[in-house]
């Protein structure tokens, strides 16, 4: 199982796909912070590589939201080890489960903005 990507600048990067209900909420925070999860989503995912962000914002979200979104922001790395990597499927389908109620924290330890890479519709 490969491992999260690690900067020299002590954060680990990290990519999210999402529709544009999240991604407004997103903007609102000043591309800070992840929204509060709903009452049936226990759980924030971030994805640990890139490709396959863009096969969910592609394929999944562009079917149900009618637009999916990729995108990347950088963590700290001492903060996120503490969330261990799930293997969703395939070899390179990683994400990093953390809890709705430590999504909070979770913000609080985001480097820099969340940029938006990718774009489908």
């Amino acid at each position: 199982m490969s491992t999260p990507r690690r900067t020299s600048s002590g954060t680990t990067t990290l990519w999210r796909p999402t529709g544009p209900e999240e991604l407004a909420l997103v903007r609102e925070s000043g591309w800070r912070a992840w929204p509060p999860r709903l009452p049936e989503q226990p759980i924030f995912y971030p994805v640990l590589n890139e490709d396959y962000a863009l096969r969910i914002a592609r394929d999944w979200n562009v079917k149900h939201s009618g637009a999916g979104f990729v995108t990347r922001f950088e963590v700290e790395t001492g903060f996120v080890g503490r969330y261990p990597v799930r293997q969703a499927g395939g070899e390179t389908i990683l994400e990093l489960w953390v809890p709705a109620e430590e999504l909070d924290e979770f913000n609080a330890h985001i480097v820099g903005a969340i940029e938006v890479t990718h774009a489908f519709r």
